[in-house]
């Protein structure tokens, strides 16, 4: 049976470079642990048998990069076949991918936004039922940060809203990427996650990112989590309330204190988000 998260939970991302302090994690010291099958489908030796423990240990999730929903290439058959394995072998109850693309004719290893339009939203949407379909399973896709815009004919939270009502999927709301997407592109943050249907989302990411000197944001997940994005992140919990939310941490590991202290801190707007639900939402009388 797959493994259903409380909403209320807080996770790290299974990094090869974070393994072993992974491995000497105390019982609930985690929630879950988040990671790409595309990186770890067929691996075996020391990191496979890691996989193994920590997946015994600790609910998975997964978080795909090279499925390319957006993309016009035909969907790879074979990767989405390995991915319904290891989605069931590691019985995986959360799966997302993002709303992108990544490959024309082959792999292009980036994130490439999508253009606005309705096009591209009757495309991507028949992709993603094709891949709920295939995988046996209801799936998010996250909202990704993006530099440009390819003639928009309609707004990133309408393009993103249209989608999910099209392909009938969830969001992974990924808070850092409304913050430097709002910052870059000049819109209002709030008021894009004021538009999103509550009952599409499933679960949230949070991560740091790199401000240059210009005032432009990137993206990076190389650092810690900035105030204004915690503030987001608890302005998400006002609105959709507590949600399974992954600290991304990729490169640049701090100290392991910092990040169980970042780890706190999610947990920290749960339970202040759980203290402020009505009883009827907490399924009391």
């Amino acid at each position: 049976m797959n493994q259903t998260l409380p909403a209320a939970s807080a996770g790290l991302g299974l990094r090869r470079g974070l393994i072993d302090e992974l491995l000497g994690l105390a019982p609930g010291q985690v929630d879950f642990l988040e990671c790409a099958p595309d990186n770890w489908i067929g691996v075996g030796g020391h990191f496979g048998e890691a996989l193994a423990e920590l997946s015994a240990r600790f609910p998975i999730t997964c978080h795909g990069l090279s499925l390319s929903l957006g993309g016009t290439d035909p969907l790879d058959g074979k990767l989405l076949a390995d991915t319904r394995r290891f989605l069931d072998r590691h019985r995986v109850g959360l799966y997302s991918e993002h709303l992108s693309y990544c490959a024309v004719g082959g792999h292009l290893y980036d994130l490439l936004p999508l253009p606005f339009t309705d096009e591209a939203v009757r495309h991507v949407s028949a992709r993603i039922a094709q891949v709920q379909d295939t995988l046996g399973r209801r799936i998010a896709v996250e909202n990704i940060s993006y530099y440009a815009t390819p003639q928009p004919a309609m707004s990133e939270i309408d393009f993103i809203n249209a989608v999910l009502a099209q392909a009938d999927c969830d969001l992974l709301l990924d808070i850092n990427n409304v913050f430097v997407n709002a910052c870059n592109h000049g819109y209002d943050a709030l008021d894009f996650i004021a538009r999103i249907p509550p009952e599409r989302v499933a679960s949230y990411h949070v991560a740091g990112h790199l401000d240059q000197d210009d005032g432009f944001k990137v993206d990076t997940h190389g650092a810690p989590v900035k105030a204004l994005v915690w503030a987001l992140l608890e302005q998400a919990h006002l609105r959709f309330g507590a949600r399974p939310t992954l600290l991304e941490r990729d490169f640049n590991f701090p100290a392991w204190d910092e990040l169980l202290g970042e780890l706190a801190q999610i947990r920290a707007l749960q339970a202040e988000a759980v203290r402020s639900m009505h009883p009827s939402e907490l399924g009391h009388d």
